[in-house]
């Protein structure tokens, strides 16, 4: 071989070589000018059930976006499975719940889920088709309440506080039917399932319900409601997590776009007086 081939069989190499480490670099991650990798993105799982926890969750969705993290809402249809899918590590986060009911199933379930931010107040209210003030109420009239054991207490501490029955001194949010010692118009309570509520305006005399179960119906506590919590309510709907996770990064970082101006504006523009923002 002479010396003029051997040379164009080297650069030949050469190129060769050279293409090859281009194609190399075109399959690397992409990086910014300091070469540094880019960013991956992580995702975060949040079960919740209905209006307006989410269309909160869409809200903060594209703001945790630009943190790098993909929100995932896990859309449940029960108030039991949320803290089922978030006790077994199913999801990271739920949001439907107030503190009352969280810590209700923790001592049923020996879990240990903790609330991490509080975002609105849900007011209470008792509605009804047939009838237009609780004075109006026959004897004998039959009021829906939920079975869950946290609003059974929640429904009767309000009927309570508003003189509609008497509860036994100091029972509070533990109260049952059992705890009643004072119904000077018999009324009958009808425990039923959380979300079926709203239907059974159409067959009870009364129904006592949060916002989010009563809005859908064109319903709301201050111009509908027959009778509405008081002021000092503990049942804040609340973003919940685990103990072993309530610390990390990504909690605490969705905990601080739902408390975020975001929100805020969000419910006084499209949920006013129905659910109140529980943060500054």
């Amino acid at each position: 071989m002479n010396k003029k081939m051997m040379s164009m069989l080297v650069l030949l190499m050469v190129v060769i070589a050279g293409c090859g480490n281009n194609q190399a670099k075109e399959n690397q991650p992409e990086q910014d000018k300091n070469n540094t990798p880019a960013q991956t993105e992580t995702t975060l799982k949040v079960a919740t059930l209905i209006p307006p926890m989410t269309e909160i969750l869409d809200v903060v969705k594209p703001l945790l976006k630009e943190e790098g993290i993909n929100l995932e809402v896990v859309v449940l249809s029960d108030n039991v499975q949320p803290n089922d899918a978030l006790a077994n590590k199913e999801v990271d986060a739920n949001f439907f719940q107030h503190v009352p009911y969280m810590n209700q199933y923790n001592e049923n379930k020996n879990t240990e889920l903790v609330p991490i931010q509080p975002i609105y107040n849900a007011i209470y209210g008792a509605y009804s088709k047939r009838y237009k003030s609780m004075e109006e109420l026959p004897d004998g009239a039959t009021i829906a309440i939920a079975n869950d054991p946290t609003n059974i207490g929640r429904s009767l501490v309000m009927l309570d506080k508003a003189g509609i029955i008497k509860l036994k001194e100091g029972v509070g949010i533990q109260a049952t039917q059992g705890d009643i010692i004072e119904n000077k118009k018999k009324f009958k309570f009808e425990e039923v399932d959380l979300l079926m509520l709203a239907r059974m305006l159409d067959d009870a005399d009364l129904v006592l319900m949060t916002p989010a179960y009563a809005s859908p119906l064109g319903l709301t506590p201050k111009k509908d409601a027959l009778l509405t919590e008081t002021d000092d309510s503990e049942f804040v709907i609340t973003l919940v997590a685990r103990a072993d996770n309530q610390d990390s990064e990504i909690i605490q970082k969705l905990a601080k776009v739902m408390s975020g101006p975001e929100v805020k504006k969000f419910l006084e523009e499209n949920y006013d007086e129905i659910a109140v923002p529980a943060f500054k």
